[in-house]
């Protein structure tokens, strides 16, 4: 892990989004959901209409049972009308009510409902 993990050149700037969100603390849960998003196994209809919403990149990381999520847009990029459209895709409901088996939170709770929205507090500043 110590490598880092290379970024994409869209050719474009963009904005990110930073979320967290925490599992159930469970190692079986925690696994058949790391298990659910992989290659594999992730539902081409949810990445299709991650996509179609806007979204050029989506990373999650784990750490025990806290998730964090980072969401790389175009900057005209508008995140409510977005997850609005999101929530009502073919088979989003679905996965939404899926994963909530391993999530701690509400069930039928939306994505945009489930994940917090992190603020930034630092960064490398720009010098004057």
């Amino acid at each position: 892990m110590t490598e880092g993990y290379r970024q994409k050149d869209y050719g474009q700037p963009v904005k990110r989004y930073c979320q967290t969100l925490d599992l159930k603390e469970n190692p079986e849960l925690i696994a058949k959901y790391k298990e659910a998003h992989s290659q594999s196994r992730a539902w081409p209809e949810i990445i299709e209409g991650i996509r179609s919403v806007g979204i050029l990149e989506m990373e999650l990381y784990i750490l025990d049972n806290r998730m964090f999520m980072i969401v790389e847009t175009p900057l005209d990029f508008d995140w409510d009308a977005a997850m609005a459209k999101l929530a009502t895709l073919p088979r989003q409901s679905e996965w939404e009510d899926y994963v909530s088996l391993f999530q701690d939170c509400r069930p039928g709770s939306t994505s945009d409902q489930k994940w917090s929205m992190m603020e930034r507090m630092f960064h490398l500043y720009d010098p004057k």
